[in-house]
């Protein structure tokens, strides 16, 4: 939770200065594309540093490798329904933002190189509140839908920021189950939602 404010106020302070006259005007594509090279660079030492990670990968129930797969297709089905309510949206917008499987860092850097400053917002925002609706409705969604709920709602967030809240109410046999499903969808999203902009 604390995670997610904080990249909200990083946020609203990169309006506010983009917004004011002491900015220096440069280019935000070439920004956009080291800020984006060096988030890869760390995510890739983060996932090869762990040495059990990829150890814990071979325990994991062969039934459960499934989940990943079931995730992303019911991501891509809900953003395509949303898309016939949004009027003003077309498909490939909804599904962009719905790749992102709360990874708003990368995701919004993207979409907002490939499709403009607006949906970008709209996908830092769509990924911020999955997050969020993960922490704190993890509970419910146990009790309601069952362990792999929370799971399942993180996304691309479930090996890292919420992590903690699903070993709390999912249990800790599920810490391989959520790293592995974080794994996953976090290397699904540069490649969706780049094909989803690019169509």
């Amino acid at each position: 939770m604390r995670g997610s404010i904080i990249i909200i106020l990083f946020f609203i302070v990169g309006i506010l200065i983009g917004s004011s006259d002491f900015f220096i005007e440069i280019n935000s594509n070439s920004l956009s594309f080291y800020a984006l090279c060096t988030l890869m660079f760390l995510v890739g030492m983060s996932i090869g540093g762990d040495s059990k990670i990829l150890k814990s990968f071979k325990s994991l129930n062969p039934k459960l490798i499934l989940l990943p797969l079931i995730t992303i297709i019911g991501t891509l089905v809900g953003s395509a329904l949303v898309s016939f309510i949004l009027s003003g949206r077309s498909l490939t917008d909804c599904l962009a933002v719905g790749s992102g499987f709360g990874y708003y860092s990368l995701s919004s850097i993207f979409i907002t190189e490939y499709r403009g400053a607006e949906l970008g917002t709209v996908a830092l925002l769509s990924n911020i509140i999955r997050e969020i609706i993960t922490l704190l409705f993890a509970p419910l969604l146990v009790t309601y839908f069952g362990k792999l709920a929370p799971i399942s709602s993180g996304g691309a967030t479930t090996m890292d920021t919420t992590l903690p809240i699903i070993t709390r109410y999912s249990g800790e046999s599920f810490i391989i189950v959520s790293i592995f499903h974080g794994f996953v969808v976090d290397l699904s999203v540069p490649f969706l939602v780049v094909l989803f902009c690019s169509i």
